[in-house]
């Protein structure tokens, strides 16, 4: 097991990586908790969970909305949980955002406790005290930042996940590789199937030295004014990619980071080889480096959702962009030559 502390101003989170999920008890000590999760994870899982009352949302989107945090609210009110108590929430980056929610809204806050269930939850979700719901449409448009106080990251309870989910969050870890831990990002190219595997060794090693990069540009920018961005490479084009076409959203993001590296190469920031390493190590992982199928009609509904992407500012979106592997920068970029990139993609 290996241990990250991540100190920032909403408060301070331990995240055990290879903990198993038995050790939750130790960690909620006497207070009382509920768990949150959803029905998949609780017929996968819920042998393990500890004995204190289950809340169960929906699957999908659709369950991540205030009526579910407001239901969520009413039955611990039911339950009798004043400010001691301690929510437990179980599953993959739906569950963690809406416990997160609840946790950072119920009488004003609560301790909270993740068990990420997904590769997708390790790597991103789970980690950097970012929570909400959405709303009208809109993909957190309601929500808090506040860091839960304990993360546990059982790579056992990957072992139920399909190859194509282990897939897609992979993205997250080649993404943080790729923005800062050169190092990592050679591991990777040399252990990349290891870990997708679940090798112990290595994926503790992978996973670790992840989140420890997202941990420390969390603790340097935790409300994302500026170095914190750098986490969105491969989300601004990603966002809509997934939007629009309905992929996973590491299969998105894959694509979304390679119209960042091929902006980063047109600025100079980043070499043919830095660019050719990135795609390699995608199409690797079993990603794709290319928008799917020819379809101009599917590139014209991605143009049109980056064109309301709530970062954009006029005809500019500021957006991470490689600096060569293990570094990164966040520039404006212009909508035009995003555009341009994705036509090269098609």
């Amino acid at each position: 097991m290996r241990k990250l502390h991540l100190k920032a101003k909403t408060g301070e989170c331990d995240i055990l990586i290879g903990e198993p999920i038995g050790s939750i008890q130790e960690y909620m000590g006497n207070a009382q908790a509920v768990i949150i999760t959803d029905k998949n994870v609780r017929k996968l899982h819920g042998d393990m969970f500890p004995a204190v009352p289950v809340i169960e949302i929906g699957t999908g989107e659709g369950a991540k909305t205030l009526e579910t945090a407001q239901m969520i609210y009413k039955k611990l009110a039911e339950l009798g949980m004043d400010r001691t108590g301690v929510i437990i929430g179980i599953g993959g980056g739906l569950a963690c955002d809406v416990a997160g929610f609840a946790a950072a809204t119920y009488m004003r806050g609560v301790k909270l406790i993740l068990v990420p269930t997904t590769l997708l939850a390790c790597a991103d979700a789970a980690i950097g005290g970012k929570n909400g719901v959405n709303l009208a449409g809109y993909k957190n448009l309601v929500g808090t930042i506040r860091q839960p106080e304990t993360v546990i990251c059982d790579f056992e309870l990957l072992k139920t996940l399909p190859r194509e989910e282990i897939a897609s969050g992979f993205a997250e870890v080649i993404k943080t590789a790729c923005i800062a831990d050169a190092t990592l990002f050679t591991y990777l190219e040399e252990n990349l199937l290891q870990a997708m595997n679940l090798k112990k060794s290595v994926i503790e090693k992978v996973m670790h030295d992840s989140i420890a990069v997202k941990a420390g540009i969390v603790e340097k920018d935790e409300s994302e004014k500026n170095e914190r961005m750098k986490l969105n490479f491969g989300h601004t084009v990603g966002h809509s990619i997934e939007n629009t076409l309905g992929l996973r959203h590491g299969e998105a993001v894959a694509i979304g980071m390679m119209v960042a590296a091929g902006i980063s190469q047109k600025r100079g920031l980043a070499s043919r080889k830095d660019c050719d390493r990135l795609q390699a190590l995608i199409e690797k992982a079993g990603l794709p480096a290319r928008l799917p199928g020819k379809s101009k009609e599917n590139l014209g509904k991605i143009k049109d959702a980056l064109s309301k992407d709530k970062k954009k500012r006029g005809s500019a979106i500021r957006m991470a962009l490689m600096n060569g592997i293990g570094k990164a920068r966040v520039e404006e970029v212009q909508i035009s030559e995003i555009e341009g990139v994705l036509d090269d993609l098609c």
